[in-house]
């Protein structure tokens, strides 16, 4: 049977009882942020304002296709109507 890891956050109460209130805690507490942003860092990840602009983008693209489909759909319209008048 394979052990499993205990949860992050039992490894971080364990950490902070054996580190108590010393200098060294916060030491390992800013080496862990940095290891935590490293680790972030070389996900595929986007910041919050990246989003909200490129969700606009999206928007606005969407709208644009939306109005398209219903431009080519009259001008689709306008060519049957001319070609069955062309036929009679």
């Amino acid at each position: 049977m394979a052990l499993s890891p205990p949860p992050i956050s039992e490894v971080v109460q364990q950490l902070n009882r054996l580190l108590g209130e010393s200098g060294f805690r916060g030491e390992v507490d800013r080496n862990l942020r940095i290891l935590a942003q490293s680790a972030l860092s070389r996900l595929d990840l986007v910041n919050r304002e990246e989003f909200d602009s490129q969700t606009e983008i999206l928007a606005r693209t969407r709208a644009g296709v939306e109005e398209m489909e219903t431009r080519v759909a009259q001008l689709s319209e306008q060519l049957a109507a001319l070609e069955a008048a062309q036929e009679r």
